[in-house]
Protein backbone atom coordinates (compact mmCIF):
# COMPACT_ATOMS: atom_id res chain seq x y z
CA UNK A 1 0.00 0.00 0.00
CA UNK A 2 2.74 2.67 0.41
CA UNK A 3 4.05 2.20 -2.94
CA UNK A 4 0.29 3.24 -3.92
CA UNK A 5 0.26 6.15 -2.03
CA UNK A 6 3.73 7.18 -3.37
CA UNK A 7 2.04 6.60 -6.83
CA UNK A 8 -1.62 8.27 -6.68
CA UNK A 9 -3.60 10.84 -4.57
CA UNK A 10 -5.21 9.66 -1.09
CA UNK A 11 -8.80 10.57 -2.60
CA UNK A 12 -8.23 8.55 -5.74
CA UNK A 13 -6.22 5.36 -4.22
CA UNK A 14 -9.65 5.25 -1.26
CA UNK A 15 -11.80 5.43 -4.14
CA UNK A 16 -10.16 2.37 -6.22
CA UNK A 17 -10.49 0.47 -3.07
CA UNK A 18 -14.00 1.34 -3.00
CA UNK A 19 -14.57 0.38 -6.87
CA UNK A 20 -12.51 -2.80 -6.45
CA UNK A 21 -14.76 -3.89 -3.29
CA UNK A 22 -18.02 -3.01 -5.24
CA UNK A 23 -16.84 -5.86 -7.49
CA UNK A 24 -16.04 -8.38 -4.83
CA UNK A 25 -19.31 -7.51 -3.10
CA UNK A 26 -21.57 -6.26 -5.81
CA UNK A 27 -20.52 -8.06 -8.94
CA UNK A 28 -18.95 -11.42 -7.32
CA UNK A 29 -16.12 -11.25 -9.63
CA UNK A 30 -13.93 -14.01 -9.28
CA UNK A 31 -10.89 -13.84 -7.05
CA UNK A 32 -8.94 -14.35 -10.55
CA UNK A 33 -10.18 -11.45 -12.35
CA UNK A 34 -10.41 -9.45 -8.97
CA UNK A 35 -6.31 -9.89 -8.67
CA UNK A 36 -6.19 -8.54 -12.16
CA UNK A 37 -8.00 -5.39 -11.89
CA UNK A 38 -5.97 -4.82 -8.95
CA UNK A 39 -3.03 -5.02 -11.08
CA UNK A 40 -3.51 -3.88 -14.02
CA UNK A 41 -4.97 -0.37 -11.83
CA UNK A 42 -2.02 -0.14 -10.08
CA UNK A 43 -0.08 -0.56 -13.66
CA UNK A 44 -1.77 2.38 -14.90
CA UNK A 45 -1.22 4.49 -11.67
CA UNK A 46 2.43 3.41 -12.07
CA UNK A 47 2.42 4.53 -15.57
CA UNK A 48 1.05 7.83 -14.92
CA UNK A 49 2.92 8.83 -12.46
CA UNK A 50 5.95 9.01 -14.72
CA UNK A 51 3.66 9.91 -17.89
CA UNK A 52 2.43 13.00 -15.68
CA UNK A 53 5.47 13.81 -13.45
CA UNK A 54 3.78 13.26 -10.10
CA UNK A 55 1.06 10.97 -8.56
CA UNK A 56 -2.20 10.68 -10.30
CA UNK A 57 -5.27 12.51 -8.48
CA UNK A 58 -9.03 12.76 -9.95
CA UNK A 59 -8.67 15.73 -11.65
CA UNK A 60 -6.04 14.33 -13.62
CA UNK A 61 -7.92 10.96 -14.76
CA UNK A 62 -10.58 13.38 -15.76
CA UNK A 63 -8.29 15.29 -17.72
CA UNK A 64 -6.69 12.01 -19.73
CA UNK A 65 -7.40 11.80 -23.25
CA UNK A 66 -7.30 8.82 -25.61
CA UNK A 67 -4.03 9.78 -26.36
CA UNK A 68 -2.78 9.12 -22.81
CA UNK A 69 -4.53 5.58 -22.57
CA UNK A 70 -3.06 4.73 -25.74
CA UNK A 71 0.28 5.66 -24.36
CA UNK A 72 -0.09 2.71 -21.70
CA UNK A 73 -1.05 -0.02 -24.05
CA UNK A 74 1.89 1.31 -25.49
CA UNK A 75 4.50 1.22 -22.84
CA UNK A 76 2.73 -2.15 -22.07
CA UNK A 77 2.79 -3.79 -24.86
CA UNK A 78 6.50 -2.57 -25.24
CA UNK A 79 6.69 -4.56 -22.11
CA UNK A 80 5.69 -8.08 -23.39
CA UNK A 81 1.84 -7.99 -22.90
CA UNK A 82 -0.14 -9.53 -25.47
CA UNK A 83 -3.07 -8.71 -26.80
CA UNK A 84 -5.25 -10.58 -24.42
CA UNK A 85 -3.40 -8.91 -21.56
CA UNK A 86 -3.95 -5.57 -22.98
CA UNK A 87 -7.88 -5.96 -24.08
CA UNK A 88 -7.71 -7.07 -20.27
CA UNK A 89 -5.82 -4.44 -18.97
CA UNK A 90 -8.38 -1.50 -20.82
CA UNK A 91 -11.40 -3.26 -19.77
CA UNK A 92 -10.43 -2.90 -16.03
CA UNK A 93 -9.67 0.87 -16.87
CA UNK A 94 -12.97 1.06 -18.23
CA UNK A 95 -14.62 -0.73 -15.25
CA UNK A 96 -12.76 1.86 -12.98
CA UNK A 97 -13.58 4.73 -14.94
CA UNK A 98 -17.34 3.70 -15.47
CA UNK A 99 -17.31 3.54 -11.43
CA UNK A 100 -16.15 6.98 -11.08
CA UNK A 101 -17.99 8.60 -13.60
CA UNK A 102 -21.20 7.18 -11.90
CA UNK A 103 -20.20 8.75 -8.53
CA UNK A 104 -19.98 12.20 -11.19
CA UNK A 105 -16.11 12.02 -10.44
CA UNK A 106 -14.94 11.50 -13.76
CA UNK A 107 -15.38 11.51 -16.97
CA UNK A 108 -15.01 7.73 -19.06
CA UNK A 109 -15.51 9.42 -22.33
CA UNK A 110 -11.43 8.97 -22.48
CA UNK A 111 -10.91 4.88 -22.34
CA UNK A 112 -14.12 4.46 -24.10
CA UNK A 113 -12.88 6.10 -27.45
CA UNK A 114 -9.85 3.92 -27.02
CA UNK A 115 -9.84 0.54 -29.45
CA UNK A 116 -9.46 -2.60 -27.66
CA UNK A 117 -6.53 -4.34 -29.03
CA UNK A 118 -7.39 -7.15 -32.02
CA UNK A 119 -7.60 -10.43 -30.23
CA UNK A 120 -5.94 -13.36 -31.94
CA UNK A 121 -8.63 -15.97 -33.30
CA UNK A 122 -7.07 -18.93 -31.41
CA UNK A 123 -8.03 -22.16 -33.35
CA UNK A 124 -10.83 -24.83 -31.72
CA UNK A 125 -8.85 -27.65 -29.97
CA UNK A 126 -11.14 -30.69 -31.25
CA UNK A 127 -10.34 -34.31 -30.63
CA UNK A 128 -8.98 -37.07 -32.99
CA UNK A 129 -11.68 -39.46 -34.49
CA UNK A 130 -10.34 -42.13 -32.20
CA UNK A 131 -10.27 -39.89 -29.11
CA UNK A 132 -13.60 -38.59 -29.57
CA UNK A 133 -15.21 -42.01 -30.17
CA UNK A 134 -13.78 -43.29 -27.15
CA UNK A 135 -15.31 -40.69 -24.87
CA UNK A 136 -18.71 -41.88 -26.35
CA UNK A 137 -18.35 -45.16 -25.67
CA UNK A 138 -20.66 -46.70 -23.44
CA UNK A 139 -17.20 -48.66 -22.23
CA UNK A 140 -15.00 -45.77 -21.32
CA UNK A 141 -17.40 -44.52 -18.63
CA UNK A 142 -15.80 -44.60 -15.74
CA UNK A 143 -18.89 -44.45 -13.00
CA UNK A 144 -19.85 -47.53 -11.44
CA UNK A 145 -24.00 -47.10 -11.70
CA UNK A 146 -24.83 -48.18 -14.98
CA UNK A 147 -27.64 -46.22 -15.57
CA UNK A 148 -25.19 -42.84 -14.77
CA UNK A 149 -22.47 -44.27 -17.31
CA UNK A 150 -24.86 -44.56 -19.57
CA UNK A 151 -26.33 -41.58 -19.67
CA UNK A 152 -22.56 -40.23 -19.70
CA UNK A 153 -22.40 -41.87 -22.61
CA UNK A 154 -25.65 -40.85 -24.64
CA UNK A 155 -24.60 -37.14 -23.08
CA UNK A 156 -21.14 -37.81 -24.71
CA UNK A 157 -22.80 -39.25 -27.93
CA UNK A 158 -25.25 -36.26 -28.59
CA UNK A 159 -22.52 -33.82 -28.18
CA UNK A 160 -20.05 -35.63 -30.71
CA UNK A 161 -22.59 -37.43 -33.22
CA UNK A 162 -24.89 -34.19 -33.21
CA UNK A 163 -22.74 -31.28 -32.73
CA UNK A 164 -24.92 -30.00 -29.86
CA UNK A 165 -23.51 -27.38 -27.35
CA UNK A 166 -23.92 -28.73 -23.88
CA UNK A 167 -26.59 -26.48 -22.60
CA UNK A 168 -28.55 -27.55 -25.76
CA UNK A 169 -28.22 -31.33 -25.25
CA UNK A 170 -29.43 -30.87 -21.02
CA UNK A 171 -32.59 -28.88 -22.05
CA UNK A 172 -33.80 -31.82 -24.23
CA UNK A 173 -37.19 -33.29 -23.09
CA UNK A 174 -38.37 -36.89 -21.95
CA UNK A 175 -40.71 -36.22 -25.56
CA UNK A 176 -37.37 -35.92 -27.80
CA UNK A 177 -35.42 -39.13 -29.09
CA UNK A 178 -38.10 -41.30 -29.22
CA UNK A 179 -38.34 -44.61 -31.10
CA UNK A 180 -38.01 -43.72 -34.84
CA UNK A 181 -37.07 -40.43 -34.26
CA UNK A 182 -34.66 -39.10 -37.43
CA UNK A 183 -34.21 -35.66 -36.33
CA UNK A 184 -33.83 -32.95 -33.60
CA UNK A 185 -35.21 -29.73 -33.09
CA UNK A 186 -32.73 -27.40 -31.68
CA UNK A 187 -33.30 -23.97 -30.12
CA UNK A 188 -29.96 -22.60 -29.46
CA UNK A 189 -28.63 -19.17 -29.31
CA UNK A 190 -30.57 -16.64 -29.95
CA UNK A 191 -33.69 -18.23 -30.55
CA UNK A 192 -32.68 -19.35 -33.54
CA UNK A 193 -33.91 -23.00 -34.42
CA UNK A 194 -32.19 -25.79 -36.56
CA UNK A 195 -33.04 -29.08 -37.80
CA UNK A 196 -30.18 -31.71 -36.55
CA UNK A 197 -30.12 -35.54 -38.12
CA UNK A 198 -29.58 -38.06 -35.68
CA UNK A 199 -27.38 -40.87 -36.40
CA UNK A 200 -28.17 -44.49 -35.76
CA UNK A 201 -25.71 -44.67 -32.86
CA UNK A 202 -27.13 -41.53 -31.12
CA UNK A 203 -31.00 -43.17 -30.82
CA UNK A 204 -29.07 -45.91 -29.61
CA UNK A 205 -27.06 -44.38 -26.72
CA UNK A 206 -29.85 -42.45 -25.65
CA UNK A 207 -32.60 -45.29 -25.61
CA UNK A 208 -30.20 -47.50 -23.77
CA UNK A 209 -29.57 -44.66 -21.05
CA UNK A 210 -34.12 -44.42 -21.29
CA UNK A 211 -34.36 -48.10 -20.45
CA UNK A 212 -32.23 -48.07 -17.15
CA UNK A 213 -32.77 -44.95 -15.85
CA UNK A 214 -34.74 -44.89 -12.42
CA UNK A 215 -37.10 -41.77 -12.80
CA UNK A 216 -39.72 -41.64 -15.10
CA UNK A 217 -39.03 -39.35 -17.49
CA UNK A 218 -41.84 -37.00 -18.25
CA UNK A 219 -42.82 -35.63 -21.65
CA UNK A 220 -41.91 -31.89 -20.35
CA UNK A 221 -39.62 -32.85 -17.37
CA UNK A 222 -35.61 -32.92 -18.32
CA UNK A 223 -34.56 -36.15 -20.57
CA UNK A 224 -30.96 -36.47 -18.64
CA UNK A 225 -30.98 -36.65 -14.58
CA UNK A 226 -28.85 -36.07 -11.94
CA UNK A 227 -28.41 -38.82 -9.26
CA UNK A 228 -30.92 -37.90 -7.70
CA UNK A 229 -33.33 -36.83 -10.25
CA UNK A 230 -33.44 -33.44 -11.16
CA UNK A 231 -32.09 -31.64 -14.62
CA UNK A 232 -28.36 -32.54 -14.83
CA UNK A 233 -26.38 -29.90 -14.40
CA UNK A 234 -22.93 -29.15 -16.91
CA UNK A 235 -20.77 -29.14 -14.12
CA UNK A 236 -21.39 -33.00 -13.49
CA UNK A 237 -20.49 -33.43 -17.23
CA UNK A 238 -17.27 -31.18 -17.12
CA UNK A 239 -16.14 -33.10 -14.32
CA UNK A 240 -16.65 -36.47 -15.48
CA UNK A 241 -14.92 -35.12 -18.77
CA UNK A 242 -12.04 -34.25 -16.41
CA UNK A 243 -11.83 -37.66 -15.16
CA UNK A 244 -11.35 -39.09 -18.78
CA UNK A 245 -8.47 -37.13 -19.64
CA UNK A 246 -6.68 -38.29 -16.96
CA UNK A 247 -7.95 -42.06 -17.63
CA UNK A 248 -7.32 -42.00 -20.99
CA UNK A 249 -4.30 -39.44 -20.80
CA UNK A 250 -6.86 -36.83 -23.03
CA UNK A 251 -4.93 -33.56 -23.99
CA UNK A 252 -6.06 -30.15 -21.26
CA UNK A 253 -8.74 -29.22 -23.96
CA UNK A 254 -11.03 -31.92 -23.97
CA UNK A 255 -13.84 -30.62 -22.88
CA UNK A 256 -17.82 -31.47 -23.48
CA UNK A 257 -17.47 -28.27 -25.92
CA UNK A 258 -14.44 -30.01 -27.27
CA UNK A 259 -16.62 -32.67 -28.66
CA UNK A 260 -18.83 -29.96 -30.72
CA UNK A 261 -15.11 -28.71 -32.24
CA UNK A 262 -14.79 -32.46 -33.11
CA UNK A 263 -18.26 -32.96 -34.48
CA UNK A 264 -17.45 -29.89 -36.98
CA UNK A 265 -13.62 -30.52 -38.00
CA UNK A 266 -14.44 -34.05 -38.38
CA UNK A 267 -17.10 -33.51 -40.55
CA UNK A 268 -15.00 -30.60 -42.60
CA UNK A 269 -12.15 -33.29 -43.40
CA UNK A 270 -14.66 -35.99 -44.55
CA UNK A 271 -15.51 -33.78 -47.58
CA UNK A 272 -18.59 -31.53 -45.56
CA UNK A 273 -19.23 -27.78 -46.72
CA UNK A 274 -19.23 -25.25 -44.79
CA UNK A 275 -22.67 -24.16 -45.91
CA UNK A 276 -24.33 -27.32 -43.97
CA UNK A 277 -21.73 -27.70 -41.60
CA UNK A 278 -22.81 -23.95 -40.39
CA UNK A 279 -26.38 -24.72 -40.28
CA UNK A 280 -25.97 -28.33 -38.59
CA UNK A 281 -24.10 -25.94 -35.87
CA UNK A 282 -26.76 -23.31 -35.56
CA UNK A 283 -23.99 -20.93 -36.54
CA UNK A 284 -25.32 -17.11 -37.47
CA UNK A 285 -22.09 -16.18 -39.33
CA UNK A 286 -20.45 -18.37 -41.65
CA UNK A 287 -17.16 -16.55 -40.28
CA UNK A 288 -17.93 -18.16 -37.51
CA UNK A 289 -17.59 -21.92 -39.16
CA UNK A 290 -14.76 -20.86 -41.05
CA UNK A 291 -12.55 -21.27 -38.43
CA UNK A 292 -12.85 -24.97 -38.79
CA UNK A 293 -10.98 -24.41 -42.17
CA UNK A 294 -8.50 -23.20 -40.17
CA UNK A 295 -8.03 -26.55 -37.81
CA UNK A 296 -8.41 -29.00 -40.77
CA UNK A 297 -5.16 -27.63 -42.68
CA UNK A 298 -2.95 -27.59 -39.84
CA UNK A 299 -4.13 -31.26 -39.30
CA UNK A 300 -3.52 -31.39 -43.05
CA UNK A 301 0.11 -30.19 -42.35
CA UNK A 302 0.88 -32.20 -39.44
CA UNK A 303 0.30 -35.56 -41.52
CA UNK A 304 1.79 -34.21 -44.26
CA UNK A 305 4.98 -33.17 -42.05
CA UNK A 306 4.63 -36.56 -40.33
CA UNK A 307 4.05 -38.68 -43.26
CA UNK A 308 5.90 -37.59 -46.68
CA UNK A 309 9.05 -38.57 -47.10
CA UNK A 310 10.60 -35.20 -48.47
CA UNK A 311 8.75 -33.52 -45.48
Amino acid sequence: MNELLIIADPRLMAERSAWLENLKSERRLSEHTLDAYERDSRQFLTFLTGHLGGPATLKDIEALRPADFRAFLAARRKEGSGARSLGRNLAGLRSLLRYLQKKGLVNAAGANAVRSPKQPKSLPKPLSDNQAITVASNEAQLHEEPWIAARDAAVFTLLYGCGLRISEALDLTGDTLQPGTTALRITGKGNKTRLVPLLPIVVEAVQKYRSICPYHLDSAAPLFRGARGGKLQAAIIQRTMQRMRGAFGLPETATPHALRHSFATHLLAGGGDLRTIQELLGHASLSTTQVYTGVDSSRLLEVYDRAHPRA
